[in-house]
């Protein structure tokens, strides 16, 4: 589930690029309506799957708060900043900086604990910041590779997707996925009357993609999997969409990736599977 619904994030983060810089489409626009489109859609499906009263996740205050802050903080947040760090940069390299997640999950997770990472994270921390320097700069202090734009709005993405990564593993395993996200993409979406930008056959056809595939199956496989593996976990084996966001960059739009490039994506990543080999140890 995992895997699948990130193979499909990385193919929603190229047919944003063409949207928002191919056809002109707003990032407001796009994320607000492809949020409330598709939250319809799941609480739609969550009703037709279950027959039970979507509302009520909505009598325990507890559950209520976490939502809010699930829709505005997660899956709002995440989804305008990413595309945000598209329209100023590109797919790929929005896609490796919001994988800086891991590392931040590690560091909010020492600070509430109270102690230092260890060693191996300390490590991750090093190598997530070499491959973003590398990714950013390519290994020159006197130019940037992308825009400072793209760099701050790819840092902010990194840090709502530990937000959305973490918050609702509670209310999943109490209620059901579906539910949930549905609600989330409800309440971050809003009515997306001020249109911008240039309809035709090609570019309704990837929009209809982002919704559906990008954005009901990705994020139901990725966050339904919460329900039976930990965050860490997801986080880990999402490394699947970067890779997948690279290679059809490089397919569909023609974006060049070079050494350094590879390098800074391959220490960035590295950092997923080094934690990795710390849990399964553990």
């Amino acid at each position: 589930m995992v895997c699948l619904g990130a193979s499909m994030w990385g193919g929603s983060g190229v047919a944003g690029q063409y949207l928002l810089q191919d056809c002109g489409f707003s990032t407001g626009w796009l994320v607000v309506s492809r949020m409330l489109i598709a939250g319809v859609i799941l609480l739609g499906l969550d009703f037709c799957l279950y027959r039970e009263n979507i509302f009520k996740v909505w009598k325990d205050s507890r559950d209520a708060r976490d939502i809010v802050i699930f829709a505005t903080l997660g899956m709002l947040a995440v989804q305008y900043t990413y595309f945000a760090c598209i329209k100023y940069g590109n797919a790929a390299a929005a896609t490796v900086l919001q994988y800086l997640m891991p590392v931040i999950i590690v560091g909010y997770t020492a600070l509430a604990a109270r102690k230092l990472p260890k060693a191996l994270e300390m490590l991750c921390v090093v190598m997530a910041v070499g491959g973003t320097f590398l990714l950013v700069t390519h290994g020159s202090l006197d130019r940037m590779a992308i825009s400072m734009e793209a760099f701050a709005w790819g840092l902010v993405s990194a840090v709502a997707a530990a937000v959305y990564t973490m918050k609702p593993k509670r209310l999943i395993r109490k209620w059901r996925a579906t539910l949930i996200i549905g609600w989330g993409m409800l309440l971050g979406g809003c009515p997306p009357w001020l249109f911008e930008g240039r309809w035709d056959l090609l570019s309704a056809l990837i929009y209809a993609y982002v919704i559906i595939f990008g954005t009901v199956v990705a994020f139901g496989c990725y966050l339904g999997s919460l329900k039976y593996i930990q965050p860490a976990e997801a986080g880990i084996l999402g490394s699947v969409e970067p890779l997948s966001a690279i290679a059809l960059s490089i397919v569909f739009l023609g974006a060049s990736f070079g050494l350094m490039d590879i390098l800074g994506t391959g220490l960035i990543i590295g950092t997923v599977f080094l934690l990795a080999s710390r849990k399964s140890s553990a």
